[in-house]
């Protein structure tokens, strides 16, 4: 029982940091604009990969993208 939980525990500890860096890219995507919207579907659809996409987001595309201004 306590292997269980101790098991538990780590796969939450390394799991839910993704998670939330997941979102947060695939937020800040849809937040900027790439200058067409296939780029943008593009680095949404990266960003949106688990594990690995938001990292890559926050590598490549991150940078790319401008804030949108909403005024």
């Amino acid at each position: 029982m306590i292997m269980e939980l101790k098991t538990i525990g780590v796969v939450l500890v390394l799991t839910v940091p993704f998670f939330f860096l997941t979102i947060w890219a695939i937020v800040d995507c849809l937040q900027k604009d790439f200058g067409t919207i296939g780029k943008k579907a593009l680095w949404g659809l990266i960003a949106a990969i688990p594990f690995v996409g938001g990292i890559i987001y926050f590598i490549f595309g991150f940078r790319k993208g401008k804030k949108m201004d909403l005024e």
